[in-house]
């Protein structure tokens, strides 16, 4: 090789290693990589509405940094199930007249269904006329925009109890329900969700203070599962509900279905361990997995470590939590 060729030859290898350098740390950064998908991303939450409660929720939630891989992995797997899109449909097929000595009213049987379900996952519910329309006037103080051009079927003088008039109520307040659970915000607020929960918690609750612990049982049953529909993404708002139905399994002397529930409700509390339920349902799942013979140590380590982090405080048990609740 000639020395012009072995010198273009060199010149060639110190551009292309120079090429490579400048390639090297120019580089884009992760960070900068994952620019472009951030923006779709965001352009595909605009797009896709209805994905905001699995986002929302999933933005809120922080897992405590001293949980174990093994944990962690179990606990994304149980919010990945929980949080997969859920519609429901809502049906009013037949209503009842009630008579009582002062007052008489229309009651109409509201089916809820969840799509692509069989009828096991249906919910049935009544509301008389007065109930929609304290939903109506609740809504309005706090979704005054998005129910502006919401209808809402008017009082009558007369004529209320003629079948004409109340399958007229029956289509419009189905349409009604309908349109309030297309919008994103009325149908996660309290409001829409009391209206579909809170009579029949108030009774179970009610049923339960009073030592009624097979009836209380049976609509906590029925209302838990409307309840895990409705709140997808805030699963730590049913943990009242699913301690209450430990309280009566308990007191039932089911301690296995007891720990079952009381699983459940632990695992939405994992990393909410500030919550008025955590200690109390702590103390209670020992109790019972002390009686079933199962592992109990790990749950008196967490139970002590709690008590390490905090100042000694008193703490109700969770029979008195569970009592206190929907106190009228």
């Amino acid at each position: 090789m000639d020395q012009d060729s072995h010198c273009t030859a060199e010149r060639e290898l110190l551009e292309a290693v120079s090429r490579i350098t400048t390639f090297s740390t120019t580089s884009p950064s992760e960070e900068e990589q994952n620019q472009p998908k951030a923006e779709i991303s965001c352009q595909v939450r605009k797009e896709n509405p209805e994905k905001d409660d699995l986002q929302d929720s999933s933005a809120s939630l922080s897992p405590n940094s001293s949980m174990t891989t093994k944990e962690l992995q179990e606990y994304w797997r149980n919010e990945k199930c929980q949080y997969r899109q859920v519609k429901l449909l809502f049906e009013i097929p037949s209503t009842r007249i009630v008579e009582h000595r002062l007052s008489k009213y229309v009651m109409y049987k509201i089916i809820i269904l969840q799509t692509g379900s069989f009828d096991s996952n249906k919910s049935v519910i009544e509301r008389r006329y007065s109930d929609f329309e304290k939903l109506h006037r609740n809504l309005l103080e706090e979704f005054s925009e998005e129910m502006e051009d919401v209808t809402f079927p008017k009082k009558t003088l007369t004529g209320n109890f003629t079948e004409e008039v109340i399958n007229e109520r029956k289509l419009a307040f189905k349409d009604y329900l309908r349109l309030l659970y297309s919008m994103k915000y009325i149908r996660r607020s309290k409001k829409f969700i009391d209206f579909l929960t809170r009579l029949e918690l108030q009774e179970a609750y009610g049923c339960l203070r009073g030592g009624h612990y097979t009836k209380a049982l049976e609509i906590l049953l029925e209302v838990i599962g409307l309840q895990e529909r409705l709140t997808r993404g805030n699963p730590v708002s049913i943990v009242p509900t699913l301690c209450a139905i430990v309280v009566c399994h308990k007191d039932l002397e089911n301690p296995a279905s007891a720990f079952e529930y009381g699983e459940k409700a632990l695992s939405r509390l994992r990393v909410h361990t500030s919550h008025r339920y955590y200690i109390p349902l702590l103390e209670t799942m020992i109790t019972l997995a002390y009686e079933l013979g199962k592992d109990f140590l790990s749950l008196q380590e967490k139970l002590e470590e709690w008590k390490a982090k905090k100042d000694p405080i008193r703490v109700f048990t969770l029979k008195e939590l569970a009592v206190r609740e929907y106190v009228q």
